[in-house]
């Protein structure tokens, strides 16, 4: 995320200098003003990070490991274990380098006299926002067992609903890969060997078999340039969308594919819902939740959204409204918001709603799965079935000559 140098003053009239990380300046903007500065100017800046520290940052643990971590942590503490004997306990057994690293530092924190959520909160890698933001509210509460147990069942939801995906999305992406490398063994090494066998024997090849041969000239004779313009370009793609613009565009492609743009919607409305509700839930208040919402969404274009409905609630407006007007969330969602708002009873509705986008990506899923399984045999069978045409016809011309 861009890094802003900014000077303010704040309300005693003091002049403070620092630097804030956000999208964009009006984010920054926005920010400073809600912590009742004025501004004085904010321009980017580059963050100088040495190499160690970049290299330890770098370091994040798998989900996994966190869900186990939290898991245990919150059985611990509803067992009446006191906070440091927990995170000497957890240190000593987990296994991951980068949560082992953090847990040692905590520990230490802890013990010197600072409370858990800021010794987490020095670990941004390993403990998201929105994990650091519960444990404070929980600290402040003297409801950390439930606050833990509800970030526990948090972590189980968001590690199953990618599992699934990933599972799913295993088979035809092993299938294709698989199949693109058995393509150019047989572009590279099979077919120049019958082409030569044809030669040699001059016999007359119909157009069908002559665009074959061509093509596996081509991939002989230029397969380093067909792999440095696919590495060169996934270069630009990536370092493209590292910026803020590239991203917001990518994002907002997923979101418009034919096929997976309702699957990416459906992830990130369930990822929305759940995060929501378990922040509302903890005590969070809102605008701090809808900040954590937006930066934990994983899709640039709902975190802008997100952003400008904080905008418009300053302004008085009811919670849904706003959400409708960004015409991203599905009218059940805004519907059930409203009602939620009304009654009182916003955390348990947008829990039911993860549940409910949750349940449908199941579904989505095994759609898809269903229904990509059966083209990819239709390509790859019309691929095979194109190249045996193409080597068999002059075959049979050949064996005819022959008679």
């Amino acid at each position: 995320m861009p890094l802003f140098g900014y000077e303010a003053v704040d309300n005693k009239g003091r002049t403070l200098k620092g630097t804030i990380e956000a999208d964009n300046e009006q984010l920054v903007l926005s920010k400073l003003h809600e912590q009742g500065l004025h501004v004085v100017r904010i321009e980017p800046q580059r963050e100088r990070v040495s190499p160690l520290r970049r290299l330890r940052r770098a370091q994040k643990p798998k989900l996994q490991a966190l869900v186990v971590f939290t898991r245990q942590f919150a059985t611990m503490i509803d067992a009446g274990i006191p906070i440091l004997r927990c995170l000497d306990i957890l240190h000593n057994q987990t296994k991951d380098p980068a949560l082992k690293q953090a847990l040692d530092s905590i520990r230490k924190d802890v013990k010197s006299g600072m409370s858990l959520n800021e010794a987490m909160e020095k670990h941004p890698l390993v403990f998201s926002d929105l994990f650091v933001n519960m444990i404070r509210a929980a600290e402040v509460a003297g409801i950390l067992d439930q606050i833990l147990d509800r970030l526990a069942t948090f972590l189980e939801k968001d590690l199953e609903v990618r599992q699934k995906v990933k599972s799913a999305m295993m088979y035809p992406v092993m299938v294709l890969v698989f199949s693109f490398l058995v393509l150019v063994a047989i572009f590279m090494f099979v077919l120049p060997k019958f082409k030569e066998i044809f030669a040699s024997v001059n016999a007359e090849m119909p157009a069908m078999t002559m665009m074959l041969f061509s093509i596996s000239d081509f991939v002989v004779g230029y397969w380093w340039a067909m792999a440095g313009f696919a590495i060169g370009m996934l270069m630009v793609v990536r370092a493209y969308i590292r910026k803020p613009k590239g991203r917001y565009q990518y994002d907002y492609l997923k979101l418009k594919l034919p096929i997976f743009g309702d699957l990416v919607l459906k992830l990130a409305v369930a990822r929305f819902a759940r995060t929501f509700g378990v922040l509302i839930a903890s005590g969070v208040p809102l605008m701090r939740t809808l900040e954590i919402v937006g930066q934990t969404s994983g899709n640039r274009v709902l975190a802008t959204a997100i952003e400008n409905t904080r905008h418009s609630l300053r302004e008085g407006q009811p919670l849904s409204t706003p959400f409708a007007a960004t015409g991203l969330f599905p009218a059940m969602v805004i519907h059930m918001m409203d009602i939620g708002e009304e009654s009182g009873r916003l955390s348990e509705m947008m829990v039911k709603i993860a549940d409910f986008y949750e349940q449908e990506v199941d579904a989505t899923i095994k759609g898809l799965t269903s229904m990509i399984e059966p083209l990819l045999i239709v390509f790859l069978g019309g691929i095979v079935g194109f190249i045996a045409i193409s080597i068999m016809l002059p075959m049979f011309k050949l064996v005819s000559a022959i008679q």
